[in-house]
Order: structure tokens, then sequence, then C-alpha cells
């Protein structure tokens, strides 16, 4: 199944003029960990908590005055909506990344799925192939 299926469509973002005291308060507001910064419908950084925390708060800048664009990571590793599920954890395999934008053929937005989505879905059809074994009687 490929990550157009699978990705969450509703994906927070912000503009690169956006303060790091919006973003923050943004985050809180939907419980989020992390928002996509873009530029016209296209993925340019992502910022995360722990950003805020180490670019931000460990170095006494002004969340009020600085913009989020000072602070985001601005190479950031998408996939497309054609990547299947196996392939996706293949690339995120050996990274430290966790959060993967889902872009279309164009570069533009579609979606995002996390490493733990990922984790969960595999877990999902896991449950599913043991309850086909148990229901079997295969137990080992």
């Amino acid at each position: 199944m490929s990550l157009g299926n699978l990705c969450r469509r509703e994906v927070v973002c912000v503009n690169p003029g956006a303060t790091v005291e919006q973003v923050a308060k943004l985050m809180e507001e939907k419980n989020i960990g992390g928002v996509i910064v873009i530029n016209d419908a296209k993925p340019v950084g992502i910022v995360t908590d722990r950003d805020i925390l180490l670019r931000v708060s460990n170095k006494a800048l002004n969340a009020e005055k600085t913009s989020i664009n000072a602070v985001m990571t601005p190479v950031i590793v998408t996939l497309t909506e054609d990547t299947g599920l196996f392939e996706a954890l293949e690339q995120a395999k050996g990274s430290s990344i966790r959060r993967f934008p889902v872009v279309d053929a164009k570069g533009n937005l579609k979606g995002i799925i996390t490493l733990d989505d990922i984790i969960y879905l595999l877990g999902k059809e896991m449950a599913g192939v043991a309850s086909i074994i148990e229901k079997e009687g295969l137990r080992l």
C-alpha cells in the first residue's frame, strides 16, 4: 500500500515568517511535537519541540522576535505519495528522522507520516497475521 493511502492528510503547517512564539503556541494548541514549514505548498523545513528547546531556549533567543525560518531544519527528507510502506521503512532505517512529509510528483505537500505511524501500521498487520494463525490452531 502506498503512503498516499496511509499518511495523515491533515498537516499542521506554518510559513517561514512565523515567529517561534506563534509556532510554539500552535504546537501546544494542537498537542503536536512538530510542524512543517511550507512555501507555495512545498515543504521547505520542519520545526520540532526539540528544535525550539535547543536552538531558541538554550541560546536565550527572543521567541517573540525570532522567525521560525532562523531555527527550522531546512534539509528535510520527503517521501512521495507512491512510495510503499516497506520502502518508506527502509528510508527511515538508520536515520534519526521521525517525521516525513509526503509530497506529490510536483513536490507539493500532501500529508505526513511518522515513524510512530509506520510502527503502528506494521504492528496492526502483524496482529492480523497472528489472528489468522491462532484461528488455524498453528501456534508454536
